[in-house]
């Protein structure tokens, strides 16, 4: 069979790498053509679109980058036609994928929807467009075969598949050998994967350094964001050259660095559960363009940003969102991780548990 894949971001990229070896298990004939990034080409798959090319972040954002947008969808649309795939598998990346989803299905294209948008969160009236244009819905979090079953919409469950990612993965020293690393703390920062959040959370997360002599801080550079950008962020952030004495940057290898990590300063998103799951305690940043950031609040309906607290309903890990995002917040959260309440916070962020409670296997898939 042919496949055609489009993934918009890192995280999808990750897991689109993981499906593209299992379809190709399943399969070994499959051509797959795909929109993603440096991992779903290793994985096997023909990559024609990467994701750096694709994120934009916030409202006004989308508006300023309205013509690339536009590009972007009719080259999708003359590829996926010259492809001529058996389905059209969409991963996540919802202002895209909902569009290509409709226009599919009026080319009589099947299509197939892994790992769903946040309906949940804001603009629930979304799932409409999924009912008419989707076949067949593959969700990870527990709670979405309820949220989807209020629409008369049947979805399949198949459990996070960073529990499987996770779960597997060998514990790899030679990071700490690599940055000449000491036996001192490790901070891990997490500031995301696009350039734009990148640039708004690191200049303050690279703030509280000063505050923590003793520690050492290394940055988890994202894939396909050159270290050249990371430094420049550095070089334009005003703190003490013996502070930069205490920073590190490690390409392309967030598991390895949370590995060893003893606490971690994490931007809102996927990374946030990879942190939890790796019992790495955390505080959870995100700041975003004011008016996005205004319009946003005004139609997200949850209690929390970060999938830890959205997953076990009550707030295990501290959030600093908007104007709350400040050095000297980040600072005290920072000294009371670093603090006796460690050990506790690790037990606590066993994410496992709460999965088995949740009713998914160790293994990520749907029990019973």
């Amino acid at each position: 069979m042919k496949y055609y894949l489009i993934a918009g971001e890192a995280s999808g990229d990750l897991h689109g790498s993981n499906l593209v070896k299992a379809l190709q298990k399943e399969d070994p004939a499959a051509e797959i053509r795909a929109w993603g990034g440096d991992l779903m080409s290793e994985a096997g798959a023909t990559v024609v679109k990467h994701y750096r090319d694709l994120a934009f972040m916030g409202f006004l954002e989308v508006v300023k980058n309205l013509r690339t947008i536009m590009r972007n969808f009719r080259f999708c649309k003359s590829d996926v036609l010259a492809f001529q795939p058996d389905v059209l598998i969409l991963i996540d990346y919802p202002g895209f994928n909902l569009r290509m989803a409709k226009w599919a299905k009026s080319q009589g294209i099947r299509v197939f929807y892994y790992i769903s948008p946040q309906l949940w969160a804001w603009h629930s009236s979304r799932v409409h467009q999924i009912k008419a244009n989707v076949e067949r819905m593959f969700v990870i979090l527990p709670f979405e075969t309820d949220f989807y079953r209020q629409y008369d919409y049947e979805v399949d469950f198949v459990g996070h598949p960073l529990l499987d990612v996770i779960a597997d993965r060998p514990h790899n020293p030679a990071l700490l050998s690599e940055l000449r690393l000491n036996n001192d703390p490790i901070i891990a920062l997490l500031p995301g994967s696009r350039r734009q959040e990148i640039q708004r959370m690191l200049s303050v997360m690279l703030q509280v350094i000063p505050d923590f002599p003793n520690a050492q801080f290394v940055i988890a550079g994202a894939p396909a964001i050159p270290r050249s950008y990371y430094e420049q962020i550095i070089q334009r952030t005003h703190i003490p050259e013996k502070a930069r004495e205490q920073l590190y940057i490690a390409e392309n290898r967030t598991y390895d660095l949370l590995q060893y990590s003893h606490a971690a300063l994490v931007t809102s998103g996927t990374a946030t559960l990879e942190t939890a799951l790796f019992g790495v305690p955390q505080v959870v940043c995100y700041s975003g363009n004011p008016l996005s950031y205004w319009i946003a609040r005004r139609l997200v309906n949850v209690k929390y940003i970060s999938l830890v607290n959205l997953i076990i309903d009550r707030p295990l890990v501290k959030e600093l969102i908007q104007h709350e995002l400040t050095p000297e917040n980040l600072k005290s959260e920072l000294h009371a991780l670093l603090s006796d309440k460690r050990t506790d916070m690790l037990r606590d962020t066993d994410l496992q548990k709460h999965w088995a409670k949740a009713g998914i296997g160790q293994s990520g898939e749907a029990d019973g």
